[in-house]
């Protein structure tokens, strides 16, 4: 039986299985999979993100998979509004919402909420892009220092995105990103979580990663990178993030052999997974809640029959 405002949430370092679960609970709940990962929702990227493919996809009902073209920026805001529009026409249409990704801060925003931190300003955008592209990002860097010192000790040099976006609200309002980011955050729904996480032990998962990357590079990878770059898009863009493809960009300009940015990009993957892992250790939201909501959590190693047994009465308990 479904509770109303259920929602279940698989999390997990890259290449863990979570699609794979999240596509075999939605069998079992009649369930709708919504995407929870930062560069899965990028249209032009789908091999190279590791995007459910099409018999997975036929299997259950897929959202926000290629939802965005690259040449958009996601934000965590934006992300957090979609899902919560996909979560209720789940609910309305009888079918458990199942979010998956490997995108913690996403789901962070999502269950915790969003401090009122002021919508964009384009006049004030426009003015913090042209002044980083002046100054470069070490001197804007020191520059927003004097007038949010919290924010630039907290982002490097390079985060172009961030910073800029720091000094449009410093710039637009007159306080500090930091400050608003200060205040008490609201969820905005009464919506009931059950988190699922899949953890497998390091040497099984950095296996799985550097074997999925050759699988990868078998079902078109190279090809996919060259007509990203194709687009042309700008390089702050969040979508030329996703894993491999600077190495495959670098294969591409004659700079490095296929062999070694193959190994280069196993290596970054394997890194990133390393700080997923930690994050989820130190930052994932469980527990009591202090507006009385209580949030069900609970790890495995990886998917089996038996770990979908033990997952299902804690997604859907008795009573």
């Amino acid at each position: 039986m479904k509770r109303t405002g259920a929602v279940a949430v698989l999390y997990g370092p890259t290449a863990s299985g979570k699609s794979d679960l999240a596509v075999a609970l939605a069998e079992r709940l009649d369930g709708v999979v919504i995407n929870a990962d930062s560069l899965q929702v990028y249209a032009e990227l789908s091999i190279l993100t590791a995007r459910p493919d099409e018999a997975a996809m036929a299997r259950a009902p897929h959202r926000l998979f290629g939802a965005l073209p690259a040449a958009q920026a996601c934000s965590a805001a934006w992300w957090r509004d979609a899902a919560l529009t996909e979560i209720a026409a789940a609910h309305e249409s009888g079918k458990h919402p199942i979010l998956v990704g490997g995108t913690g801060l996403y789901l962070k925003t999502l269950i915790e909420g969003l401090s009122p931190v002021p919508t964009a300003d384009p006049d004030a955008r426009a003015q913090a892009t042209t002044l980083y592209e002046e100054l470069g990002g070490d001197a804007f860097r020191a520059r927003l220092a004097e007038r949010d010192p919290a924010i630039a000790a907290r982002l490097k040099s390079g985060d172009r995105q961030r910073l800029i976006r720091a000094w449009e609200v410093a710039e637009a309002t007159g306080t500090p990103l930091s400050a608003w980011q200060a205040l008490p955050k609201e969820p905005g729904h009464a919506l009931d979580f059950s988190l699922i996480g899949l953890m497998p032990p390091r040497d099984r998962l950095y296996a799985r990663i550097d074997a999925r990357f050759l699988g990868m590079l078998e079902h078109g990878a190279l090809d996919e990178a060259v007509r990203f770059d194709a687009l042309g898009l700008p390089a702050a863009l969040p979508a030329n993030k996703a894993l491999g493809l600077p190495e495959l960009r670098r294969h591409l300009k004659g700079e490095i052999g296929l062999d070694e940015a193959t190994r280069l990009a196993q290596q970054m993957s394997r890194n990133y997974a390393k700080r997923q892992v930690t994050w989820f250790r130190h930052q994932m939201p469980c527990g009591k809640k202090s507006d009385g909501r209580h949030i069900r959590h609970a790890e495995f190693e990886e998917l089996s029959e038996r770990n979908l047994t033990e997952i299902m009465p804690i997604i859907l308990p008795a009573g």
